[in-house]
């Protein structure tokens, strides 16, 4: 597996990738089996009233968050140029029900790489915590994702139209927003703005509160791995985690997991082996000896998947699971010592787990891991640009089959995709890297079960640059909607998120109060 494939395996959170070339890294960084027409999925807050916001009024009454295209004041596709006027559409979404124009806020989610209404569906924390904060939530999609595509069906056609795909102008287009929607919504100019954000969204929700502080008082950055970049933390965290999920989960389960490539190998040396390889783990389509590294990484991306969806209840975040699935799947991983037939029968009896818990499913497909809702062309090409999170695994202190981390393979691999090569230091030269300790009010939260936990805040910077650990949790369990099986230490986190919240609120009129 090439450097590049490995960093499109950890990085995109979020979508199933097509081709081999754009297997899905970071499922949105952040984050569910959801139907490819958004438009069809359930909501969150179902005893939320959700609106219409259409220009400057405020309309409808739906069962599920509703669509808003900024028509009216749309972003400039490059904001830091001055020989260049052109804009585009951004679509954001917006529900007041618990809105107070007095004493108020505004929860304004920074979209990461996907459609924004999947992002709304998903982030049930916010809807949960409105009443409480008397706040209006705003969810902004991130351009060239969903359908805020500068460019429109050509964004992707052209490397010169994707140079403007950066964090900094996203940054700038919620920037914009916020101003349109204090300027349109009565109410609104003298309210605080808090960024919250998950994965990739949650970088993007610091970052913001960074870069524009008086534009936020605040932000929840969740399972936000801002330190994944350089050298900042070791290259092997995030695939360590992930086999301590598994090890800790069931006996001798991760060890499985490890003879498990070996014996892949030995039994694809044949064309019989090959034959018997794709029945007994029931795929869709024959192995051909070519599709033998793309079946390791598809595999290899199933345990990662798990490992940030490892929930305490029955979800289907990236597909339909079981409570605690990794303790499920272990079931049928608890001897490695045994043949390599047997040993790829239980691999595919806990690989079926994840891809079948429905019994819907007659075969396997190589090429689908995860949810459609999230972008892929997008992310390959930030994945190649600025956001370049070196991965590396031993084989000794993890799971998987050891690979170095190689930038110039990784520089070569883009420049045949995309012709850009990426910038490996610029998102440390940009937002900061460690030293951040003179920004304030930024919360940072990481489950210990996530693997992006590894490139995370973990530990306070300051009074004001908070960590919150969830012992229990996965990837951004805290930005999930409340449920009657979430354990103490989401609880917990989710009520020391909502204090350091009503106290920015409250320092913001306070200050508001003494300037009158």
């Amino acid at each position: 597996m090439g450097p590049r494939a490995l960093l499109l395996l950890l990085l995109s959170f979020l979508a199933p990738w097509a081709t081999k070339a754009l297997r899905p890294a970071l499922r949105a960084l952040g984050s569910l089996h959801l139907p490819t027409n958004p438009t069809s999925l359930p909501a969150v807050a179902k005893n939320y009233s959700v609106l219409y916001f259409q220009q400057k009024a405020l309309a409808g009454h739906l069962h599920t968050c509703i669509i808003q295209l900024n028509r009216s004041k749309t972003p400039l596709v490059d904001h830091f140029g001055f020989n260049t006027v052109k804009t585009f559409n951004q679509r954001y979404l917006v529900a007041d029900k618990y809105w107070k124009k007095n004493g108020g806020s505004i929860l304004f989610y920074t979209g990461n790489e996907g459609d924004i209404i999947w992002f709304c569906n998903n982030t049930g924390f916010m809807w949960d915590v409105a009443e409480e904060l008397k706040a209006m939530l705003v969810f902004a999609e991130h351009r060239y994702y969903g359908e805020s595509l500068p460019f429109g069906d050509n964004s992707f056609k052209d490397s010169r139209h994707l140079n403007f795909l950066t964090s900094e102008q996203a940054l700038a287009d919620f920037a914009e927003l916020i101003k349109h929607l204090k300027r349109a919504i009565p109410g609104a100019e003298n309210q605080p703005v808090i960024a919250i954000g998950g994965s990739y969204g949650g970088m993007l929700a610091a970052w913001f509160r960074m870069k524009y502080p008086h534009m936020a008082v605040g932000a929840l950055a969740a399972s936000a791995p801002i330190w994944q970049f350089e050298d900042l933390v070791p290259c092997g965290v995030f695939m360590k985690i992930v086999t301590t999920d598994f090890r800790k989960s069931g006996p001798h389960c991760s060890e499985s997991i490890r003879r498990s490539w070996d014996a892949i190998n030995r039994l694809s040396n044949t064309g019989s082996g090959l034959q018997w390889l794709s029945g007994a783990l029931h795929l869709c389509s024959p192995l051909t000896s070519q599709d033998i590294q793309h079946l390791k990484d598809w595999i290899s991306e199933t345990w990662v998947n798990l490992a940030m969806v490892d929930y305490p209840y029955a979800s289907n975040f990236l597909q339909p699971l079981p409570a605690w699935p990794i303790k499920v799947i272990c079931q049928y991983l608890k001897n490695p010592n045994v043949s390599d037939s047997l040993l790829l029968q239980n691999i595919f009896q806990a690989l079926n787990v994840y891809y079948n818990y429905s019994g819907q499913v007659k075969c396997l497909n190589i090429s689908e891991t995860a949810t459609s809702s999230l972008g892929t062309l997008g992310w390959s090409y930030q994945a190649c640009t600025e956001v370049v999170m070196p991965f590396c695994t031993n084989g000794v202190d993890d799971m998987f089959e050891p690979h170095s981390w190689n930038l110039k393979e990784l520089s070569d691999e883009c420049f045949e995709q995309w012709g850009v090569r990426p910038r490996p230091s610029w998102i440390t030269t940009m937002y900061g890297g460690k030293n951040i300790s003179s920004h304030t009010n930024i919360v940072f939260s990481n489950g210990e079960l996530d693997p992006w936990s590894g490139g995370g805040v973990t530990k306070d910077i300051t009074d004001t640059l908070v960590a919150v650990t969830i012992s229990e949790g996965a990837h951004h369990l805290d930005l999930r909607a409340k449920n009657a099986l979430d354990p103490t230490s989401v609880l917990l986190a989710r009520a020391l998120e909502v204090r350091h919240m009503k106290n920015w609120i409250r320092d913001f009129y306070d200050r508001a109060g003494k300037q009158h």
